[in-house]
């Protein structure tokens, strides 16, 4: 028994079954976190050496090289970066998308293991950093105070970091711009040397008194008791008096050649929020949270932190990722709704009738719904892909519906039982409405097997509309028969339909019926001058091909999240006070220029050792990075864009003492997603003068070039730097080596920690240096006092002399050779053209033998996406192929069914170029969809007309008739595609910017494709039966003549 037979006869069971997926598929959707992208897996892995005091050079050439030798061998690495700077070695290790990084991570370890014994002893083991979508911060909190500055870092630690940290979701809270509270012994040198101490005895002593010792148990009596030395400080204040040794019969304190400063660290962070000093609170969510559920607890969170905090300390939002996503999915939803109208209103427009209309638009909620059930059995998450699947799917998944309820109501409008007549009509249509969504399937299904970028982003919309597409095939063989046989009746005609002035529909009755006539006539001169519309339509494509060329390429569109990130850096060496000072200017200007804004946070200086977010960018006391939020895209005028253009213009003319300075949109610089593009010209070669000069001749010439702002090197000035040159000879003779007078130097000068000072459970190091007015002159580091192993003090100016040098700047190598990047972010013009313009630049300069340039950044990743995503094509094609030639068992009918994707391309560029989109990723995928769209009406037309052949037509009768009765079914199914669509194309809401494309795309090509392949397909149909008839008769006439020889020579 068939499926449609059994829901007619089983009608209660058949409603029930589609109840429970409709139960299900709602509890799955309740417990669905949203997000904004799906949970994207992570390609990249970090390796973190520490070689403490090895300058880039040594760090390059015994650490990062090694590594990178070794770790060069792990599986499927795409490219291996490292950066080599004073101390460190970074090394990136970026792998192709689709394979178990932690897998890879267990490769990357095992190498490492093998390679650690060559490393030099000093070095530290390699720490391996795994990243993953989940360190993108959810949320960025700004703190601002005054009088608790310089307790601030303690009292967010207690007050709102641990709270914080307690909420269910999230990772880590990290606290950046408030200072660590430090205790400093500053020395006056002069009378250290009086009292004939030195730095490192001082420390010493503090580390041995500040001490709580066990001295083990002992019995009194019947009773045990534990033995300590109670010697920890209670306060800082107690150091002052601590005996440090004698002179003359008296005891020295350690007030009388220092003073003690309770402080906060020397050489941090500084954040400012609106102007006003305070602290940035940085919060990640655990892998799978839901991140608008989490900002939400911690915006519930914050009024009752807030009670516990002084006075003078406010907290403010700076960036909260989840009113992007809550925007971005509610312009989404808003798309579906209105998708879902639209469809409503064309379907009911066809057929007239109510309750067709409602069994129609049953499938939309059932198909859509019964997907979230996909997502939570898979722990995906409610994000934009799945709702754009949504929304694309909304046209679609009424046409089998459609197909079956129009051949159903034929069946009952000639007499037929409704019950007789849904078994029938659905049966006589069951195998094409499989086969069209085949080719759907065939179209949807392979881009769940793509792989890179690409493939993250859109394996969950090839899944969801390949579910959708199946659920409603089920539903329109199924729940649409049962229905059908329920509600369906023969009409009588009522009193509206005998007078005609009161029944509204016969007016556009008449008008379907003119339109069809109408098409039957055009469509019987097309078949009478075969030849001519065979040209015109191929001139038509031709000429759309030339538009191709005046169609911009790009990776992703730009996103409008309100975001904005700035990276400002002044020359190498500047003082932090001067970045301040600069920024602080910067930011005024800009809060009064622009009242887009709503947050601006800039932070300045080094960043603390053990804060991990903030020594992951980079940082200095010459480097300054911003945070700017902006009111929402739909309460302003002008778009991120048009801002950041105009932040580029301040900066430029007004802040010429900013070296370097960076606009990124969306916050990041040359994310794949939302952000601008950038392109990245990467500089190979040994040489340091060699690649500084081809790259700063490179720079200069993209500077030119239309459409390229904010171009930078990635390589920084040579620091400048103070040398302390040993004499060895000197060294020896008075028995001291070289690492100790370095150790004397850097305690002098950075401090030596002697202890760790308590207080209400928490930590404070104890620093003990040369108080600050002892080193600030080249004469103070010469005047320090250096001892040998038998206490006698040495002048370091007798042991050698301080030079003043440059360092090489930080080392980028990039598969194992060295690089330097220079890139730019596209701005206002298409990537393509600007990468055009910028190689033929590249072309007319003279590189030296050994120096060679390579495109990278967004470039690369669009040029590799669109590769993917070509070969994707041809492979849906082949595939779509088979289904039809299986279906039609003919070569010949596919061949000619295909031709109309002919025209879709050449809609797509026609569209794109008068919309003025560029060819992007989304508006590929748009392309993509549309081989299976546009395929069903062909499919729809050829099965028609060769039904009719089969009932004995002529080609032309078979092709008019059949065009003109399937004339309303493909225009219907079109229009609910493209009106579907439109929101998605004309949508202004926040994150519509992404969407726009692949709309616009698949309007564009269906609407032309459509206009086309109406008169087109029938057309080559006509050439080819001809042609067929012609050769059956030319074999006919053949084997009569055959026949009649064979005939003759038999008589004879």
């Amino acid at each position: 028994m068939s499926l449609y037979s059994s829901a007619v006869k089983r009608p209660i069971t058949t409603l029930l079954c589609f109840v429970t997926v409709l139960i299900l598929g709602l509890f799955s959707l309740a417990k669905l976190p949203i997000d904004l992208y799906p949970d994207i897996d992570t390609n990249t892995i970090m390796v973190i050496t520490m070689y403490p005091g090895a300058s880039a050079k040594d760090i390059e050439q015994n650490v990062t090289k090694p590594l990178e030798n070794t770790l060069n061998s792990v599986e499927h690495l795409k490219h291996v970066t490292s950066t080599s700077r004073e101390n460190t070695s970074v090394i990136t290790l970026e792998f192709e998308y689709g394979y178990d990084i932690d897998v890879l991570t267990n490769d990357v370890r095992d190498k490492l293991d093998m390679v650690e014994s060559s490393l030099p002893d000093d070095a530290m083991n390699p720490i391996i950093f795994k990243f993953s979508t989940d360190m993108i911060p959810i949320c960025l909190l700004s703190v601002q105070a005054n009088e608790s500055m310089p307790g601030l870092y303690k009292i967010l630690d207690e007050n709102l970091a641990n709270p914080l940290a307690r909420i269910d979701g999230v990772g880590t809270v990290s606290i950046s711009g408030a200072p660590k509270r430090e205790i400093h012994v500053y020395i006056d040198p002069n009378r250290l040397e009086a009292y004939n101490l030195s730095v490192e005895q001082i420390s010493a002593i503090i580390g041995n008194e500040n001490r709580n010792i066990p001295g083990g148990s002992f019995d009194i009596g019947s009773n045990t008791y534990a033995l300590r030395v109670q010697g920890e400080f209670e306060e800082s204040s107690q150091l002052a008096d601590l005996p440090v040794g004698s002179y003359q019969g008296k005891t020295v304190y350690l007030k009388d050649v220092a003073r003690i400063a309770d402080t906060v660290e020397e050489r941090t962070q500084h954040t400012y929020n609106n102007g006003k000093e305070g602290a940035m609170i940085v919060i990640q969510k655990q892998s799978g949270a839901n991140s608008v559920e989490i900002s939400d607890k911690v915006k519930e969170m914050l009024p009752k932190l807030q009670k516990n905090l002084p006075s003078d300390i406010k907290i403010g939002v700076i960036v909260d990722t989840s009113d992007n996503i809550r925007n971005t999915i509610a312009s989404l939803v808003e798309t579906v709704l209105y998708a879902l109208l639209f469809v409503m209103i064309v379907v009911f427009l066809f057929l007239g009738r109510w309750r067709a209309t409602m069994i129609i638009v049953i499938t939309i909620p059932v198909s859509l719904i019964a997907s979230f059930i996909y997502l939570f059995a898979t722990g995906n998450s409610l994000n934009i892909v799945s709702l754009s699947a949504l929304s694309i799917s909304i046209g679609m998944v009424v046409d089998d519906a459609i197909v079956v309820l129009e051949n159903v109501t034929t069946h009952i409008e000639r007499g037929s039982d409704p019950k007789q007549a849904a078994v029938h009509g659905t049966n006589e249509v069951a195998i094409s409405v499989i086969a069209s969504t085949l080719t759907l399937i065939a179209v949807f299904f392979p881009l769940t097997m793509v792989t890179g970028m690409t493939g993250v982003l859109f394996r969950q919309l090839g899944w969801m509309v390949t579910i959708m597409m199946i659920i409603s095939t089920t539903c329109a063989l199924s729940l649409t028969p049962m229905l059908c046989s329920q509600w369906l009746r023969l009409r009588p005609k009522t009193k509206a339909e005998k007078n005609p002035k009161k029944n509204w529909y016969i007016y556009i009755e008449r008008a379907l019926d003119s339109f069809d006539a109408w098409y039957a006539r055009v469509l019987g001169r097309v078949v009478s001058h075969r030849a001519v519309t065979i040209m015109v339509c191929l001139g038509i494509f031709i000429g759309s091909i030339f538009l191709m060329k005046f169609v911009g390429t790009e990776f992703f569109p730009t996103s409008d999240n309100s975001r904005i990130g700035v990276s400002l850096e002044l020359p190498i060496g500047s003082r932090v006070e001067q970045a301040y000072e600069s920024t602080s200017r910067l930011d005024s200007l800009w809060r009064a220029k622009y009242p887009e804004i709503l947050v601006s946070n800039f932070t300045v200086g080094p960043a603390s050792s053990d804060n991990t977010f903030a020594s992951l960018s980079d940082n200095g006391p010459h480097i300054i990075s911003m945070n700017v939020r902006l009111t929402n895209p739909t309460e302003r005028k002008r778009t991120i864009t048009q801002i950041a253009e105009d932040m580029r213009k301040d900066i430029e003319t007004q802040f010429p003492e900013f070296k370097k300075a960076q606009v990124n949109v969306g916050g990041g610089r040359g994310q794949s997603m939302g952000g601008q593009s950038t392109v990245d010209f990467e500089i190979y070669g040994y040489d340091f003068e060699e690649t500084d000069s081809v790259a700063q001749q490179l720079k200069g010439a993209l500077a030119g070039i239309e459409g390229t702002a904010d171009v930078t090197i990635s390589r920084s000035d040579y620091q400048p730097e103070y040398q302390v040159d040993f004499d060895r000879e000197k060294l020896a003779m008075y028995g001291i080596n070289l690492s100790t007078a370095a150790y004397y130097l850097r305690n002098r000068v950075n401090g030596a920690t002697s202890t760790q000072f308590r207080e209400d459970g928490e930590e404070y190091d104890v620093k003990v240096m040369y108080a600050p007015e002892f080193r600030t002159r080249i004469e103070d580091l010469e005047n320090i006092m250096i001892y040998s192993s038998t206490g006698q003090g040495v002048r370091l100016k007798e042991l050698g002399k301080v030079v003043e040098r440059s360092t090489p700047p930080t080392i980028e190598r990039k598969d194992r050779e060295r690089v330097v990047t220079v890139s730019a972010v596209v701005d206002g013009r298409a990537l393509g053209d600007v990468v055009a313009d910028a190689q033929a630049a590249i072309d007319n300069m003279h590189l030296p033998a050994n120096i060679s340039i390579e495109i990278a950044g967004s470039y690369e990743d669009q040029q590799d996406s669109f590769s993917d995503l070509l070969m994707l094509g041809v492979l849906i094609i082949i595939l779509v192929y088979i289904v039809m030639a299986a279906q039609f068992e003919s070569f010949t009918y596919p061949g000619i069914i295909m031709t109309s994707l002919l025209f879709a391309f050449s809609g797509v560029f026609l569209i794109l170029w008068l919309t003025g989109h560029t060819l992007n990723i989304m508006s590929m995928i748009g392309a993509i969809m549309l081989i299976g769209i546009v395929v069903k009406n062909g499919i729809v037309l050829i099965d028609y007309i060769t039904l009719n052949r089969e009932r004995g037509m002529s080609i032309r009768k078979a092709v008019i008739d059949g065009g003109r009765s399937r004339l309303r079914p493909v225009v219907m199914t079109t229009l609910t595609t493209i009106l579907g669509m439109v929101p998605m194309a004309m949508g202004t809401g926040e994150g519509s910017e992404m969407w726009r494309p692949m709309g616009t795309a698949v309007i564009g090509g269906l609407t032309f494709s459509t206009c086309l392949t109406l008169l087109f397909v029938p057309v080559l149909y006509c050439v080819f039966a001809g042609n067929g008839i012609k050769n059956q008769r030319r074999k006919h006439r053949k084997m009569l003549a055959k026949k009649q020889l064979k005939l003759k020579l038999e008589q004879k």
